[in-house]
């Protein structure tokens, strides 16, 4: 039998017989653990979590946390549970929202947030304490580093590179517009690639295989495969063929 000793765990839960759980691991009502996962000491998972098989689930994380938003937030909207696949790890004091879905074999880091209603795909690594806002769908083996903020409605495909410490918007008149009126988020195209401390703004398009230096503000689209660097960024070259990503596979 698993170790346990001093676990808090509902009796609607569903755990596996080889499901580890750190002691004052909480386990709310209708949690499902698959088999050859492991909970932290001091993890909360709350009531609909899914955790897929051998996942694990570090000390002080939090997983399936409900938001709490101000009237009139753009948050707003159905919730759900939060779906965490096979060979996940939640690393410690990360906290998952109810709603999210995090794709296999992927990574939240330390102090990472991952908000309601976003997707995680495979193979996808979230850095130290980044946040992926709600709404947000990030792809397979995309490698977001550290103190990134993801805002909400952002798009980024497979194969992204996010630097660290970088910045995006989704609203040009910083909360002064009507409300209900959208959000527009960037998008990130397959394999593009953002230097660290960059800031996009709101509804900016990076085109597959480009490149945006450290520290350029990009205010425009960006087509695939140019570079761009400075404040505003401007282009300077195309990337060369022999540094596209199926050279590097």
């Amino acid at each position: 039998m698993p170790e346990r000793s001093g676990a808090h765990v509902s009796p609607d839960a569903s755990l596996a017989d080889d499901v580890t759980l750190g002691p004052g691991a909480v386990i709310h009502a209708s949690v499902t653990i698959g088999p050859g996962s492991a909970v932290g000491a001091c993890a909360v998972l709350h009531p609909g979590t899914v955790l897929g098989s051998r996942c694990l689930v570090e000390d002080n994380a939090v997983l399936g946390k409900r938001p709490r938003l101000r009237p009139g937030s753009s948050a707003r909207g159905d919730t759900g549970d939060l779906v965490v696949s096979d060979d996940v790890t939640i690393c410690a004091g990360a906290v998952v929202y109810a709603g999210a879905r995090i794709g296999a074999g992927s990574i939240v880091g330390d102090q990472a947030h991952v908000r309601e209603r976003s997707v995680v795909g495979a193979l996808t690594v979230i850095g130290r304490g980044t946040t992926v806002d709600f709404d947000t769908h990030v792809g397979d083996r995309v490698s977001i580093q550290t103190l990134v903020y993801l805002t909400a409605l952002s798009v980024v495909e497979d194969d992204v590179f996010i630097g660290p410490g970088v910045t995006t918007t989704n609203d040009d008149t910083m909360g002064r517009h009507p409300r209900g009126s959208g959000l527009a988020g960037p998008v990130l195209r397959r394999a593009c690639r953002i230097g660290g401390g960059a800031v996009l703004t709101p509804g900016v398009e990076i085109g597959a295989e480009a490149f945006v230096a450290a520290g350029a503000v990009v205010t425009c689209d960006v087509e695939s495969r140019a570079v761009v660097v400075g404040v505003p960024a401007r282009v300077v070259r195309r990337v060369r063929d022999e540094d596209l990503l199926d050279r590097w596979r």
